[in-house]
């Protein structure tokens, strides 16, 4: 929004201005803070004028605009700092930013009139650092430039959603051109695994150091802020602009040199060092006493000159004297290096990012939980390869549909109904039952509360804990649950030749399927616990004490019905010869015969039925290994894959 109207960027500046019309104000914040007054100008004002000039007639000799070649004579103009008349478009053009504008024209403006209004956590947290940045320059100290500021930040997060707002992107929108702003996140996006490659320098061009810091993650913890703010958070205002001159001109290669001179610089005194604390102050103090003696800024803008030079026993340091001493000595690292480091660092990143999100999902999930840490370790590996191996198996499946990284720890891996019933049907100690399609769907549909069609990590694991380390009363809530809604729904295979089986198409559509809530939640209608006690004689087979547990079953079923008519009766008696007469039959199945009003059994009169049947409390409390069916559910989960 900000950059100064000449020659050719005129033109396309003056176009974009005209189509942001009624919902961005255009006026040239470059302007207005560096008003050209003649009169006013100093030494260093008639520097700058001198960079200009110097400026102009590169473009004379080698073109303006995207049209530029770039010589030595370029790079040299570069580290001794862009002119701030001159800044906004050379960021524009080595960034690539004036490309993406030239060819989108007018989308700033949409983006900025759609994200107008907008109130969450990401516009919140702007509001907040809007007047925190940078308050000491004038840019920051007039509404004029905070609400250029507002309107880029606000207009990135609306359009990048996953990324939101990041403090650090404040700092490169200091001059805020609202192209130049995807290019702000190049640092963070890549910003571990430049500090990996950033490591592997230290070692090869200061071993000496590595030698002395024997833990290498200090320089992991020191150097973060480099790379995510380009030394701005660290380095006077005045200074740190020629950092982001030569960021955009050079790329991750001018940060990477940059960093190794302040090492190398401050190499003796870190080398004495007795702690890392230590260690950073050193760093710290070095950052006071980086200067800009050719910065046009005012003096209250430039805060390394706040330390006199008498309080100070530091030697000061000019921000281009140490450019381009990084670029002498470390010049000759290649773009195909850092490339070739990028790569083979970018894996072992991604694996400690993981790493550490397994971690705060199990330390937080094993709260909740009777499985040891070891058992939910295990359990959440094959979670998360399930949900890898349905997105990336197929050809033609969505790349990790579920996977959102902006989000907590515990949403970031959800997966779906179709997942679920896999794992399910690997891991669930019930799965052998003949209705496990229908037993999955329902399970499915109690754990997802909010009705998304995905369950996370800790959800899931809640329902396998009951199922293996529950008491005979959770176990049995659990599975009470399932045949009332909203977890249960009538389920039938078009496919009669599959029997119980779903296929993908009918899992997906009876997981979206809403059922509300009955008046009474804690009961079970007839037909409700008809199909529950199907599913008892289900999970009965081929059990060691099956037939015991079938009379027991049907003793049960048989005196629950009973109670339910002597109790209808005591309470109508005129209707007792209408009636409802259940029984079992003697296939074991309970039977139903309406010629009436229908009936239904609250938890607690089941629960109090089958307490007096030891045949029931026995499966119940049975104890399963379930470290056994986690190897083989490991075992088979890719055996399973191969066969489709």
């Amino acid at each position: 929004e900000s950059t100064e109207p000449s020659d050719n960027f005129e033109v396309q500046s003056s176009t974009s201005q005209r189509e942001c019309g009624k919902t961005v104000n255009t006026e040239a914040l470059m302007m207005v803070f560096h008003p050209q007054n003649l009169e006013t100008l100093n030494s260093k004002m008639l520097k700058e004028k001198m960079k200009e000039q110097s400026w102009k007639i590169l473009f004379a000799e080698c073109g303006r605009g995207v049209s530029m070649f770039r010589t030595k004579k370029t790079r040299s103009l570069v580290v001794r700092g862009i002119p701030e008349t001159l800044r906004g478009e050379l960021w524009m053009l080595f960034s690539g930013a004036v490309n993406d504008m030239a060819t989108n024209p007018g989308y700033y403006a949409e983006v900025v009139e759609q994200s107008l209004g907008t109130c969450n956590l990401a516009t919140e947290e702007i509001e907040r650092d809007l007047r925190r940045s940078l308050p000491e320059h004038p840019a920051f100290q007039s509404d004029t430039g905070i609400s250029a500021l507002r309107r880029v930040l606000t207009a990135y997060a609306y359009r990048n959603p996953k990324i939101g707002y990041c403090q650090h992107i404040v700092w490169p929108n200091c001059y805020p051109l609202p192209w130049i702003a995807t290019c702000s996140t190049t640092a963070s996006d890549c910003a571990l695994v430049d500090q990996a490659v950033f490591e592997e320098l230290i070692r090869d061009h200061l071993p000496q150091l590595t030698e002395h810091m024997t833990d290498m993650t200090f320089f992991s913890s020191v150097s973060l802020s480099w790379f995510l703010t380009l030394f701005i958070s660290v380095l006077p205002i005045e200074s740190a602009v020629n950092v982001v001159d030569c960021f955009f001109y050079d790329g991750i290669k001018a940060i990477l040199q940059l960093g190794l001179a302040i090492l190398d610089y401050n190499l003796d005194k870190l080398l004495t060092c007795k702690d890392d604390a230590e260690a950073v102050t050193a760093l710290n103090r070095f950052f006071d006493n980086v200067t800009n003696k050719d910065s046009p800024l005012p003096s209250n803008v430039q805060q390394g000159s706040n330390v006199s030079d008498e309080k100070s026993s530091h030697t000061r340091v000019d921000i281009t004297d140490l450019i381009r001493e990084s670029n002498e000595k470390y010049g000759s690292i290649r773009y195909e290096d850092i490339h070739s480091m990028r790569c083979r660092n970018r894996l072992y990143v991604i694996q400690t990012l993981e790493e550490t999100t397994k971690q705060n999902v199990l330390r937080v999930v094993s709260q909740d939980v009777k499985l040891s840490l070891h058992e939910l370790d295990e359990l959440y590996v094959i979670f998360k390869k399930e949900l890898f191996l349905s997105c990336y198996w197929c050809l033609g499946c969505p790349v990790l549909k579920h996977h959102d990284p902006s989000l907590p720890y515990l949403e970031q891996y959800q997966i779906d109904c179709q997942q679920f019933r896999a794992l399910y049907h690997l891991l669930s100690p019930w799965a052998h039952s003949a209705n496990r399609d229908s037993l999955a769907l329902w399970t499915f549909r109690l754990l997802d509360e909010n009705s998304d069609c995905l369950i996370n990590f800790k959800e899931f694991s809640s329902a396998i804990d009951i199922m293996y380390n529950g008491s005979f009363t959770e176990k049995l809530k659990l599975l009470f649950k399932l045949h009332i809604p909203p977890a249960y729904t009538e389920v039938k295979s078009k496919d009669t030749s599959k029997g119980d089986e779903l296929s993908k198409e009918e899992l997906l559509y009876f997981s979206q399927l809403h059922v509300s809530k009955p008046e009474n939640e804690k009961e079970a209608e007839s037909f409700q616990f008809i199909q529950f006690s199907k599913t008892l004689y289900n999970l009965f087979h081929e059990d060691p004490e099956e037939e015991s547990l079938y009379q027991a079953i049907a003793v049960v079923t048989s005196l629950l019905l009973r109670m339910e008519e002597v109790g209808r009766k005591l309470h109508s008696p005129t209707s007792s010869a209408k009636g409802f007469s259940g029984t079992v039959c003697a296939s074991g199945g309970p039977s139903e015969e309406k010629t009436g009003s229908q009936w239904s059994f609250a938890f607690e009169q089941i629960l109090a039925s089958l307490l007096n049947e030891p045949a029931l409390v026995r499966f119940f409390e049975k104890p399963i290994d379930v470290k056994a069916k986690l190897e083989n559910a490991k075992i088979s989960q890719l055996r399973s894959r191969t066969k489709m």
